[in-house]
């Protein structure tokens, strides 16, 4: 089994409530629109962090950070990117790869909304933990934990951290 701490849109803004949250996660996964490099530098010295860019995210969390990110986990394919659409709207830019090779998990930032849906039509599980940072027009900043268990998703828990 392995622990997942899911954060997005942070804007260059970490809170260290994130830190206690995810403490007993194995991985931190970020949807994107990270803000800086230090910000990523910072979750990657505490956990194993794996990220894409964002559309705010200068040139260089690019360098490091890739636009989309596949990649088993455990025995789960998972698919990261930022603007990913949701559901029956899925990006343009996602949405051939998505419905001809669809993946188990599908994870996006972007909107600032927070989601957890599943697309019957491909047999996948979509999430948004909405956004960390402050800059936005969302009112309240999330998080999410899940654990992976061979190739099933368990114990999701949305976090509200405290404005």
């Amino acid at each position: 089994m392995t622990r997942i701490g899911l954060i997005s849109d942070t804007h260059s803004y970490l809170d260290d409530a994130v830190f206690k949250h995810f403490h007993k996660c194995d991985e931190i996964w970020h949807a994107g629109d990270i803000g800086n490099i230090e910000l990523a530098d910072n979750l990657a010295a505490f956990k194993p962090f794996k990220a894409v860019y964002g559309n705010i995210d200068g040139q260089d969390v690019r360098r490091i950070y890739p636009l989309n990110l596949r990649f088993q986990c455990e025995d789960m394919d998972v698919w990261i990117t930022h603007i990913g659409g949701y559901p029956g709207k899925y990006n343009p830019a996602v949405r051939n790869e998505i419905y001809t090779n669809p993946p188990q998990l599908f994870i996006c930032g972007h909107s600032h909304i927070l989601k957890v849906m599943y697309d019957q039509q491909i047999n996948c599980l979509h999430l948004n933990p909405g956004a960390a940072g402050k800059q936005g027009w969302h009112n309240v900043r999330t998080l999410m934990r899940f654990n992976i268990d061979g190739d099933k998703v368990r114990d999701m828990e949305i976090i509200e951290l405290v404005k």
